[in-house]
């Protein structure tokens, strides 16, 4: 199947957003035939029936809806891939500048720039990507003005507070012994485990030690030490061994069974991802904007 142009996606939201083929074309600047065409071809590459086409205008079919709802999602996100690419490429020049890890970098901080940039248009915000630790190294030296960390211990010299929960889980693959586990595992056999892990310094990496060791199990036995989450998923996918990655980052892996998650009894993997900023320094102008923005989404 060959994957819809995102102009397509488009043209078929505004279609159920107005009513009718004539008006989203309108709204998009292009010709109505050329609008039925398009609209005709993504059916084509679909399989399925989008539309039922009247005199009285153009309506979803069951399966139009459910389509157009996954197109908003794929539209939403981008917004905010152009959005965070955008950031990337600003952050040496930036009015404000900011810091993320890798987890809040993907699935946070890009949609909370943009609303920074759709109240603010001419707002030039600059983002880097890098591990928790070096967020909190970043922020201490006065080269960001905010950051965000899935780091759970303290931080001395910065001042912190939670913007967003997240929840790590155990995953394998679906031929893995323990995916048809009736049994949570211990702490003690996932300690002892050797596991895909991500670096020293990375947020997932600390929660998990932290979790262990509060558990009275120690830290966890390395197998792979890697540098992002996508890296950690990808060697689990392809049999490496098991792994402890953020809930976020495997989702769809585990809706199409790609992985498998394994229950833990008595370890909490749970964690806050918080904002910090210099202790004793009180947010002002763009950085209290976007802390404020964070706090209430």
């Amino acid at each position: 199947m060959t994957a819809p142009d995102l102009d397509s996606l488009r043209l078929l939201v505004f279609v159920d957003e107005l009513g009718s083929i004539g008006q989203a074309a309108a709204a998009l600047g292009i010709a109505q035939p050329s609008a039925t065409k398009r609209l005709s071809t993504l059916e084509r590459r679909l399989g399925l029936a989008l539309l039922n086409r009247s005199h009285r205008g153009s309506g979803l079919t069951p399966d139009g809806r459910v389509v157009v709802g996954w197109a908003r999602r794929v539209l939403d996100e981008m917004s905010e891939l152009l959005t965070g690419a955008e950031a990337l490429r600003a952050q040496r020049e930036a009015e404000l500048r900011v810091a993320a890890s890798m987890t809040l970098a993907e699935h946070f901080v890009p949609a909370w720039i943009g609303e920074v940039k759709r109240a603010h248009p001419d707002r030039y915000v600059g983002l880097e990507v890098v591990n928790s630790e070096h967020v909190a190294e970043l922020v201490v030296q006065g080269k960001v003005d905010l950051g965000f960390v899935e780091s759970p211990g303290p931080l001395p010299g910065l001042a912190t507070r939670k913007v967003a929960a997240d929840h790590l889980v155990v995953v394998v693959p679906d031929g893995h012994r323990w995916a048809r586990r009736r049994r949570p595992l211990t702490a003690a056999e996932l300690a002892a485990t050797p596991l895909v892990v991500r670096e020293r310094g990375s947020g997932t990496r600390e929660t998990v030690d932290a979790a262990l060791r509060r558990a009275g199990a120690g830290a966890v036995t390395p197998l792979l030490e890697l540098g992002s989450a996508s890296a950690v998923r990808n060697a689990v996918i392809s049999g490496a061994g098991p792994a402890v990655i953020s809930a976020l980052d495997v989702a769809r892996e585990v809706a199409d069974r790609r992985l498998v998650p394994v229950a833990v009894d008595g370890v909490d993997l749970g964690r806050a991802l918080r904002a910090v900023w210099p202790a004793g320094r009180r947010l002002t102008g763009p950085a209290a904007e976007l802390l404020a923005l964070a706090i209430r989404r």
